[in-house]
């Protein structure tokens, strides 16, 4: 068996893309089945994984058919899901085969791979995913050991690292300043300007402390409505935060404008309106979207990139060491699924030989009753039947010792050795 792991993140593909190939839970099945009569049931086991920030496919491929021959069709059909060329999404997307692949999946299980590092939400998904595959009948034995040792990996770097204490980003630090401000981020109602990258990382950090609402404010309507719905946000024209913005308890604002976007008249009048209750914002825009003036309100608690690179440095070492652990305990886990498939590889030989060995036996053993059937000595029948036995089973070995060439005949003589020399000894 073969293993293939190919799809787009938050790392390969803009928003724009991404969002063509969100697949819900219901309907996950259905395209798991798709997908397998594409590639005409070469592949006889798959795994959907669809998020906000991802969608991948993890496909087994018997024998017949390899991962790399998988990789085009695969592509193909995803492209038909999402409505685009083919070319276009090889742009942004990713193919991992093998070991590969079980460290692409244990990393994303483990969260090392999600926009905010450590975030456990991504393991509840993929177990969703497992699921679902079970139930459609695609998930069968390899798929079924890559993801349990995926499982168990991501539990061992949730309890032997910090890895999500210690994330290094502008975002990071902006939800962590606000968790300083208000006691319970699920009870704020967040507004973030703009839709660009920076926003949507934020947008994700947000949504992990699962705030009490979210609302996207962007120029372009589409792209505001598209960044919302992926985190199950609600879009508004930016041309009427000045009417809104006294609803929100945080505002983060970055945007390419050349002017503010917020000034200090409308920051005063929203906390006329919130009576004073405190506003916490954050403006990682350059040039500024909020006017520097703004700072000089009470209740009003203003950071910009500058007073985030502090935060961001100093939690530098910290996830470096948790990032290094994490990565550790990810690549023991690829070794060990690595020796599960190498070991999985063998079993038709090993099936094969028991086949044979069972043949001889039963042979041996119809001529041992026919020959006491006819009255011959039990002792000259046993001592017949394990010659017998024994001629067969060393038949081929020393017929490989009499036949190799120079070249071989060393090895093959080390083999037989350590075959049959080293187990008689322990017998």
């Amino acid at each position: 068996m073969s293993v293939l792991a190919l799809g787009i993140n938050h790392h390969s593909a803009p928003l724009d893309l991404r969002s063509r190939f969100a697949f819900p839970a219901p309907q996950l099945p259905a395209a798991l089945h798709s997908l397998r009569e594409h590639l005409a049931r070469a592949a006889p086991e798959a795994t959907l994984l669809s998020t906000c920030n991802r969608t991948e496919l993890y496909v087994a491929a018997n024998d017949a058919a390899t991962a790399a021959e998988l990789a085009r069709p695969t592509l193909e059909w995803l492209a038909q899901q999402g409505g685009t060329s083919g070319a276009l999404l090889a742009d942004h997307a990713y193919v991992v085969e093998d070991s590969a692949a079980a460290r692409h999946a244990f990393r994303v299980a483990s969260g090392l791979d999600s926009m905010v590092l450590g975030e456990p939400q991504i393991l509840g998904q993929m177990k969703l995913a497992v699921r679902e595959a079970g139930l459609a009948g695609t998930l069968g034995s390899t798929l079924h050991q890559l993801f349990q040792r995926g499982f168990c990996v991501a539990k061992e770097v949730r309890s032997a690292t910090e890895i999500g204490a210690h994330s290094v980003s502008m975002a990071a630090a902006t939800v962590r300043l606000a968790g300083q401000l208000f006691e319970d981020l699920s009870q704020v109602r967040v507004l973030l300007v703009g839709a660009g990258e920076m926003i949507e990382l934020v947008a994700a950090h947000f949504a992990s402390q699962k705030p009490l609402s979210m609302t996207v404010a962007n120029r372009t309507a589409e792209r505001g409505e598209a960044l919302a719905a992926r985190f199950g946000a609600r879009s508004m024209r930016l041309a009427d935060l000045p009417d809104h913005l006294h609803e929100f308890d945080v505002v983060v604002s970055c945007t390419a404008s050349s002017l503010p976007l917020i000034g200090l008249g409308a920051v005063e009048r929203a906390l006329k309106k919130r009576r004073q209750s405190p506003m916490f914002m954050v403006d990682l825009a350059v040039p500024r979207d909020i006017e520097p003036e703004v700072a000089r309100l009470n209740d009003v608690y203003l950071y910009t990139v500058d007073d985030l690179a502090a935060l961001v440095q100093s939690a530098g070492e910290k996830r470096h060491a948790a990032v290094a652990r994490a990565e550790e305990i990810v690549e023991q886990g690829v070794r060990g699924f690595a020796q599960w498939m190498e070991q999985r590889a063998s079993v038709p030989l090993i099936r094969a030989i028991h086949q044979q060995a069972e043949d001889w036996r039963s042979a041996e053993l119809k001529r041992a009753r026919h020959l006491l059937a006819r009255g011959a000595n039990v002792d000259e029948v046993l001592e017949t039947l394990t010659r017998g036995l024994t001629a067969k089973l060393l038949h081929g070995s020393m017929a490989e010792l009499r036949c190799a060439d120079t070249e071989h005949r060393a090895q093959t003589a080390q083999t037989v050795q350590r075959l049959f020399l080293r187990a008689g000894a322990r017998g």
